[in-house]
C-alpha cells in the first residue's frame, strides 16, 4: 500500500522557505521500526479519524509527527499527540493536545493524508520532551531522510527561540555533540564560511594560533590573511558562565593588547545570515 507525504527540501543558504515536495512511501518498512504495516494503517486511521473530529486547524505533533515522519525509534501508537493553536478550548480523552501561537507555515505540511508538524519543527517540539538520545535519533533520520537540512534547523531554531521555549538549549548541545562526532568542522565554522564566500570576502585561514594568554594557546576560528582581523565564533552557547566569560573577556583583551582586532559573531549573527556582522566585517577589512 502506497501512499504520499511531503517532504522538506531546503537548500543550504535559503532563508525562511522549505520547498515541499511529494514522495512516495512504502509501508511495509514499518516492521523494523515498530509497527507492522497493518497496525500503521489501523492507527494511521484511528488518528485521522480523531483530527477530523476536533476539526482544522489541528495538526499531529512530537512523537506522533516524529512517528509519521519515520524517525526511528518512534511508533505510531495511541496516546496521540495534537497541536491547536492557542485559544482553542479542546480535549479528548486518551490522547494530548497541545497548544501553541508561533505555527507558521514553514512548520507544517502532510503525511499520509494527516496534517502534521514539518520534520524541522517536530525536532525543536521533541526537545522540550525528549532525552539526549532520542532527540540526536531524530535529529539523524531527519538528515538521512532529507526531511530537513542542517542550515534550516538552525535558522527555525534561531526563528522559534523565544524566552521560556522548554528544550532549545539542549538541542543545540546536542547538535554540537554530534557535529564533534562527525569529524568536521562544526557547522557554525562552514556556514559562515559559506557566507564569507556569498558575499564576496576573502577566504580566511581556519583554526589559527595567534599568540598566548598565561600558559594556553589563543586560537581563533578565522584570520584574514594579511591583516590584523581575526574572528571568534561563539558557537551554539545561548548563556556563559561567569568562569567562561572571564576566560573570554581575557582572551579578547590579550589579542587586542597584541594588536589584533578580534571581532566575535554569535551563532544567532550566523544563522540569520546577519547584515551586521557583514557590515562589521566590511569595516574592519577596510582598515
Amino acid at each position: 500500500m502506497a501512499r504520499s507525504s511531503r517532504q522538506e527540501a531546503t537548500a543550504d543558504g535559503q532563508r525562511g522557505g522549505s520547498d515541499l515536495a511529494l514522495r512516495s512511501r512504502d509501508l511495509s518498512g514499518f516492521r523494523s521500526r515498530g509497527n507492522s504495516p497493518l497496525i500503521y494503517a489501523r492507527n494511521l486511521l484511528e488518528l485521522g479519524e480523531l483530527i477530523r473530529s476536533i476539526g482544522a486547524p489541528c495538526w499531529a505533533y512530537g512523537v506522533t509527527s516524529a512517528a509519521l515522519a519515520r524517525f526511528d525509534g518512534f511508533v505510531l501508537e495511541p496516546p496521540f499527540h495534537l497541536v491547536v493553536r492557542r485559544g482553542r478550548s479542546v480535549s479528548r480523552v486518551g490522547h494530548v493536545i497541545h497548544r501553541s501561537r508561533d505555527i507558521s507555515r514553514l512548520d507544517i505540511g502532510e503525511v499520509d493524508g494527516i496534517p502534521t508538524m514539518s520534520a524541522t519543527r517536530t525536532i525543536i517540539d521533541l526537545a522540550a520532551s525528549e532525552s539526549r538520545e532520542r532527540l540526536a535519533i531524530a535529529i539523524d533520520s531527519a538528515l538521512r531522510d532529507r526531511l530537513t537540512s542542517e542550515n534550516f534547523l538552525h535558522k527555525r531554531i534561531v526563528e522559534l527561540r523565544t524566552h521560556g521555549r522548554a528544550g532549545i538549549g539542549q538541542l543545540v548541545s546536542v547538535l554540537a555533540r554530534e557535529e564533534v562526532i562527525r569529524g568536521g568542522h562544526s557547522w557554525l565554522e562552514r556556514r559562515f564560511l559559506v557566507l564569507l564566500a556569498q558575499w564576496g570576502f576573502p577566504k580566511p585561514l581556519t583554526q589559527v594560533v595567534v599568540g598566548k594568554r598565561a600558559a594556553q594557546l589563543i586560537r581563533v576560528d578565522c584570520r584574514f590573511p594579511d591583516t590584523n582581523v581575526v574572528v571568534e565564533l561563539l558557537g551554539y552557547r545561548f548563556h556563559r558562565s561567569p568562569m567562561e566569560m572571564q576566560n573570554d573577556s581575557e582572551r579578547l583583551n590579550r589579542m587586542t593588547l597584541d594588536g589584533l582586532h578580534p571581532l566575535q559573531f554569535t551563532y544567532t549573527d550566523v544563522a540569520s545570515e546577519s547584515a551586521t556582522m557583514a557590515a562589521s566585517l566590511r569595516e574592519a577589512l577596510a582598515r
